[in-house]
């Protein structure tokens, strides 16, 4: 690792090099924890679970109707006496004869002897009798035991992030708890004199990446410190940063990164003892971006454009928080759309834009388009957006219904 002073001016960074020099700081986690599945929602699975049996358990009516026996109803016998009712959760199953028919409701055990379930509203019911207007073919409506899922079926894979559906899946499969990773701990800090969260003085500006940031790595998973705001004082900084080191694995600040006089980060993060990894990345926006580590932790120190620091969270540090998570994740901008806007741009920095989707062309491609003039203190586009679209750093122009990369935020 090279060390950088304040008045270092390094060559930019390409952004693929910047991203595995974000992810060589932090590191897959090694510790498990056994939690119930009503705790497990976000966390991510230390190991595969498999299916201890087939599902469904045993047999069953897929609708509510009436279960026949096929050879004792021929075609020319339209009526038949219904003997018996079978309700879901029903222990004690009567066996079907030859000639008669048994009402069953949705999710009962399928009487024995019982070949199909006819519909109830494809019959006449008349003093206890049904009145047939055609057979079902055999297995109509029917749920086999073992159709469903069979037994030692992957339910849920190591590495992956469980979601709602799995812990459903989970519950009907008996499983009662799982091992998980640890979540990380990410600190996050705002830098700047013209911060605040009370009331606007003179010059000042309300302080919107610390809750932005914490929220955008609560949603990734992590368990966050809120490490408040400091004005641009090294001495201050430094020390703050050294006390983060010793509480999380990943510290992220935002502000003071970049090459300007007022600028305390990079100095007071070598007088924490932090060692910096990269600096300066070819992005656009967001060039002031900083990796390294202090003490036991990860540092990524993001510019102070809230934008700018939207835009290297999602390309740096979800990344990072992901990997110590646990989870592995594609590539960000993985998705493909089709520009609905033309643009020209001057190249040399892959350029990160919002865009909002405005529905898609003949072959079901996403059709989008550019918001916003490229300004990154303001996240007033972003609120209109569905995405983040990405161009290469060698790219001057855009042309309407250009191919492009991006990343919809339903997806992150």
């Amino acid at each position: 690792m090279q060390m950088l002073n304040a008045s270092t001016t390094s060559p930019l960074i390409d952004a693929t090099a910047a991203l595995e020099t974000a992810l060589a700081q932090v590191a897959q986690p090694t510790a498990v924890c056994e939690v119930p599945i009503a705790q497990a929602l976000g966390r991510v699975a230390a190991q595969d679970i498999t299916a201890a049996s087939a599902m469904p358990h045993f047999t069953s009516s897929a609708v509510d109707g009436f279960a026949l026996r096929l050879a004792g109803a021929r075609p020319a016998q339209r009526r038949l006496p219904v003997v018996a009712t079978v309700a879901a959760g029903a222990r004690d199953v009567p066996s079907l004869a030859p000639g008669a028919a048994i009402r069953i409701f949705t999710g009962a055990p399928l009487p024995e002897g019982a070949e199909a379930v006819v519909p109830l509203e494809d019959v006449e019911e008349a003093d206890h009798e049904i009145i047939l207007q055609s057979l079902p073919e055999e297995g109509a409506n029917v749920r086999l035991a073992g159709s469903d899922q069979p037994q030692g079926a992957v339910l849920l894979n190591r590495c992956e992030r469980i979601a709602p559906h799995h812990i459903g899946l989970l519950a009907a499969n008996g499983v009662r708890n799982v091992g998980v990773f640890p979540p990380p701990r990410v600190a996050v800090l705002s830098t700047g004199d013209e911060l605040t969260t009370a009331p606007l003085g003179p010059g000042q500006i309300y302080d919107a990446n610390r809750p932005m940031l914490l929220a955008l790595a609560r949603a990734a998973g992590a368990d966050v410190l809120d490490a408040g705001v400091l004005p641009d004082e090294q001495e201050a900084l430094a020390e703050r940063l050294a006390e983060l080191a010793g509480l999380a694995d990943l510290v992220l600040t935002s502000g003071g990164a970049s090459v300007g006089g007022r600028d305390p980060l990079r100095p007071a993060f070598a007088a924490a003892g932090g060692t910096v990894a990269a600096w300066r990345v070819a992005v656009k926006p967001g060039k002031p971006i900083l990796l390294g580590r202090i003490g036991r932790a990860a540092f990524t120190g993001l510019p102070g454009n809230p934008f700018a620091a939207f835009v290297g969270f999602h390309l740096f540090a979800a990344a990072q928080i992901a990997r110590l998570s646990g989870r592995t994740t594609p590539p960000f901008a993985a998705f493909r759309g089709k520009a609905n806007f033309a643009w020209k741009r001057r190249p040399g920095r892959q350029e990160v834009f919002p865009v909002r989707c405005l529905g898609t062309d003949e072959t079901g491609l996403p059709l989008l388009e550019r918001l916003g003039n490229g300004v990154s203190a303001t996240l007033f586009p972003v609120s209109m957006a569905d995405g983040l679209a990405v161009v290469a750093a060698d790219c001057a122009e855009v042309a309407s219904g250009q191919m492009v990369s991006w990343q919809p935020f339903s997806m992150g």
